[in-house]
């Protein structure tokens, strides 16, 4: 049996944003769909997969953990950025 870092998905509502990936990110995603679903036995979409492989990531950085409990600084929400990581609701 494979072992997936990403663990089984629970039962779950999610919120929907809109995203854009590159081919070969998009390619291994499916590839991992693909993966999961031979582990498992479940399929599950990509778009059901991404945020719980976001969760589980944020999860693992200890950096981040770190900061979140150290108070993240306020964001600027004045300068916008030429990249927007994602767009929709939360």
């Amino acid at each position: 049996m494979v072992i997936l870092k990403l663990r089984k998905l629970p039962d779950r509502k999610l919120a929907k944003i809109t995203i854009s990936v590159s081919a070969e990110l998009r390619q291994a995603l499916s590839d991992y769909a693909a993966l999961y679903q031979e582990a498992y036995g479940d399929s599950e979409t990509v778009a059901e997969l991404i945020p719980f492989m976001l969760e589980t990531f944020l999860e693992s950085d200890r950096a981040f953990a770190k900061a979140r409990r150290d108070g993240l600084p306020a964001a600027d929400t004045s300068k916008k950025s030429r990249h927007q990581p994602f767009s929709g609701s939360e």
